[in-house]
């Protein structure tokens, strides 16, 4: 059982907590109730009083023993017996209920209205009687004079529907478009139909004439609502031989005597919902009127607000138990709520173990918290300057410290320090900044793989934190994201920076080391002095080139070309190494038996094919690479690109040096006839 107070007016909640799905057995029930302490101090007050998807329609039979409620899906109708606390029968029907009302004391009785035109009688055994109206309907009443029923929908039309002879009577003809709600005063059976267009038309069912309209949308206008649309009535209800409410799309409420046009009160919800039912609690002069989000409890004279609810799920229907404290909703939820207001009336006989559960509950309150008083220590006491007050009766000693007035709190704190709004504020922005950084990536230790990539993850995060936008989705992280988990707990993973691959592949997004950014110095120095003394190969001029590249290729474009000079830097010192090394070792004498057909040129060829035959493919090709018959190159991409070259005889190296030689004066030939063309620039014509 939940409690709730508004206005000191106690509500109980007795459909709150979980419940248990249906197709449980009564032994795994039992079970859970042992268990669970939420399932066992529930309060099933009737047995399933629920629907399997939604409810949308509840009511009480006049002798207030069956509860009749409408939901889906599939479409149903089910009847609760209050005697027995409950289900007494459940119809699955065609169509869903628009409406429907029951015409006997029991359910013995009843009509339904149906989304499909159709209207249905039913009776104790089930389905009676089946017809169609002409228009899809909205809501009906009941005339008991004439046994006639009276029909509203998408239409101008009232249909109405003789149940003693059997056949449809001749329409009323309204002034509307269409008509939303209607109702029959119970004393002098006065029928009133709602509008689309925000008016109420009263006929008399006596001469079939139309005695009078009410233009609701003009009145429930005033200078503090403020509406998007015209008003149409969308709930209405008579209340004794004068009084009507009547409820607006717009979320509005008015009161009127039938013997004048404009309203004894307006009502607003604040919502702007429709108002989807209205009730009259007559003990106590209140009005209950709900939309879909609120039900509100106010005084029908004054329009004070007595108390109010708001369930968790939409509301579609209201219904008060007569003569009780009783209150069942209809809600956009399988659970159908109960509540119990002891300030409306007693119990209904049939529970009256409630008055009883809440009296005991009211004489043994279980509050600890207690709202007017602030609990202090003594050292809270001490900076406010109320250390003097320690046993006088403005202070309540309990536990390590002290109960005080919180008015008188609040006094002294605004005494002591006036700038409390500061610090609140600051307090506030600290919190904000707090939240953020929480969301950062927080790593008490490095992991043992890949240190300097968890490194530069969390320096990239630092970053981009603060330029995030506020609306922009937070990423998800590497380091958290259990998916790459491995890649820095393994060692198989860790990534090798030092490889050809990574650094041609990485030239920016890298960490270079200290070490590799004063080779990278070196380089650029030694590059200036070679540019210096090289001269410019022919072709289109370095300029334009630069010119059809963008900034951010220009550096990755450079960034490159440091990684390869690099790389062939190293590879010189592994050369010289090598042949250092070389050149160190001695070697042993050998014989060698030359085998029969084969004719012997030299020790030394045999023994080099011999050792090759015996290297591997990774090695002779590293002593071609040094005899110069093979170059080995990276592209772009990462992937190696080998070319084999033949030796060159000593012909081929003379023709090639005397080609360098006639290039060479070809060069020299243009830069003295351009420096020619720019002296007799500077000198004018002749």
């Amino acid at each position: 059982m939940q409690v709730s107070s508004l206005n000191e007016v106690k509500i109980y909640s007795l459909s709150a907590g979980r419940s248990l799905p249906e197709w449980l057995s009564d032994r795994k029930k039992r079970a859970l109730q042992k268990k669970n302490v939420d399932v066992r101090r529930r309060i099933e007050l009737i047995q399933d009083f629920d629907m399997p998807t939604v409810s949308t329609k509840i009511k009480v039979s006049r002798d207030g023993q069956y509860i009749m409620a409408a939901g889906t899906y599939k479409p149903r109708i089910r009847c609760f017996d209050t005697y027995q606390l409950s289900l007494k029968f459940e119809r699955c029907l065609d169509s869903e209920v628009v409406t429907f009302d029951i015409l006997s004391d029991d359910y013995s009785k009843i009509v339904f209205l149906q989304c499909d035109r159709y209207v249905e009688f039913h009776s104790q055994h089930g389905r009676y009687y089946r017809t169609r109206i002409p228009k899809f309907g909205r809501d009906f009443s009941y005339h008991y004079p004439s046994c006639d029923l009276y029909f509203v929908g998408a239409s101008s039309e009232v249909y109405r529907l003789n149940l003693e002879q059997g056949r449809y009577l001749n329409s009323l003809q309204t002034d509307a478009s269409e008509n939303n709600v209607c109702d029959i005063n119970p004393i002098h059976c006065l029928f009133a139909t709602g509008t689309a267009e925000g008016k109420v038309e009263c006929w008399d069912p006596r001469t079939r004439n139309r005695v009078g309209v009410l233009d609701c949308a003009l009145s429930s206008v005033t200078a503090d609502t403020e509406i998007d649309g015209l008003p149409s009535i969308s709930a209405l209800k008579f209340n004794g031989a004068l009084n009507m409410a009547v409820g607006t799309s717009t979320g509005q409420v008015l009161l009127y005597d039938l013997r004048s046009s404009n309203p004894l009160i307006v009502k607003d919800h604040q919502y702007g919902l429709p108002i989807k039912s209205i009730q009259f609690q007559d003990p106590l002069d209140l009005i209950i009127s709900a939309d879909s989000r609120i039900v509100k409890m106010w005084n029908k004279d004054t329009g004070k607000i007595f108390t109010s609810m708001e369930p968790e799920h939409d509301i579609n229907d209201v219904c008060l138990y007569p003569n009780s404290g009783m209150l069942l909703t209809a809600n956009e939820d399988p659970k159908m709520n109960i509540y119990y207001i002891p300030v409306l009336g007693p119990a209904p006989r049939w529970c009256s173990f409630l008055d009883n559960l809440t009296e005991e509950l009211e004489e043994n309150p279980e509050s600890t918290v207690y709202d007017d008083y602030k609990f202090v220590t003594r050292k809270d006491l001490e900076n406010l300057g109320l250390a003097h007050l320690i046993g006088s009766p403005l202070l309540r000693a309990y536990m390590h410290g002290f109960f005080m007035d919180i008015r008188l709190y609040h006094k002294v704190k605004m005494m002591v320090n006036p700038f409390a709004y500061e610090e609140y504020r600051k307090e506030k922005i600290r919190q904000k900044i707090e939240e953020t950084r929480a969301q950062r990536v927080q790593l008490k230790k490095l992991p043992k793989v890949n240190k300097d990539l968890a490194l530069k993850l969390i320096e990239e995060e630092e970053e981009q934190q603060p330029t995030r936008k506020k609306k922009q989705k937070n990423l998800p992280n590497i380091l958290t994201d259990d998916r790459f988990k491995v890649m820095f707990e393994n060692p198989d993973f860790q990534v090798d920076e030092k490889s050809e691959e990574f650094r041609l592949l990485n030239p920016l997004v890298s960490k270079i080391s200290e070490k590799r950014k004063k080779k990278l110095k070196i380089l650029e120095q030694q590059e200036a002095q070679e540019q210096e003394e090289e001269e410019e190969p022919e072709g289109k001029p370095s300029d334009a080139e630069s010119s059809e590249t963008s900034d951010d290729e220009r550096g990755w474009v450079e960034e490159v070309r440091k990684q390869r000079k690099l790389l062939r830097q190293e590879e010189k010192v592994k050369r010289q190494e090598r042949f250092k090394e070389g050149q160190q070792t001695t070697l042993k004498p050998q014989f060698l038996e030359l085998k029969t057909g084969e004719e012997f040129r030299s020790f030394k060829d045999s023994a080099k094919k011999q050792k090759l035959m015996k290297k591997t493919l990774g090695d002779r090709l590293k002593l071609e690479e040094k005899l110069g018959t093979l170059s080995v190159s990276d592209t772009t991409v990462g992937s190696k690109q080998m070319t084999f070259k033949l030796k060159k005889s000593g012909q081929q190296k003379k023709q090639q040096e005397a080609e360098k030689q006639h290039h060479q004066e070809r060069k020299n030939i243009r830069r003295s006839a351009s420096h020619l063309k720019s002296k007799r620039g500077r000198r004018g014509p002749f």
